[in-house]
């Protein structure tokens, strides 16, 4: 899994540089991310390169935002790409996940 972790103005910002975030690779972005979280880190999903997700990351990006909630952090995605928004769209996860259309909108959107 090709992921890049950088920090701006406080957040961690996860770049996933795959075109595909599906189940055989879940374990290893999860890990990553739970880190961030449990360590305290406000967290920024950056998704621009990924073209195609399944339910079970739906699944598991629903997760880590109620575990980020939880923890007292945040969790938020920028750079969705239309096929993406659509499977968002279609299990009602735009609903509960915090979406923004770029990197800069979701750093302000912390507060920055």
């Amino acid at each position: 899994m090709n992921l890049t972790t950088d920090r701006a103005q406080g957040i961690a910002i996860v770049r996933v540089n795959e075109t595909r975030l599906t189940y055989p690779v879940l374990a290893e972005f999860t890990s990553t991310v739970i880190a961030l979280i449990d360590s305290g880190d406000r967290v920024l999903l950056d998704l621009t390169c990924v073209t195609y997700v399944d339910s079970a990351t739906i699944g598991c990006l629903m997760d880590l935002y109620r575990q980020a909630a939880a923890a007292g952090g945040g969790l938020k995605l920028a750079g969705i790409q239309k096929r993406v928004e659509t499977m968002m769209t279609m299990t009602g996860a735009e609903s509960v996940l915090d979406i923004h259309a770029d990197e800069p909108s979701a750093l302000k959107s912390f507060g920055i």
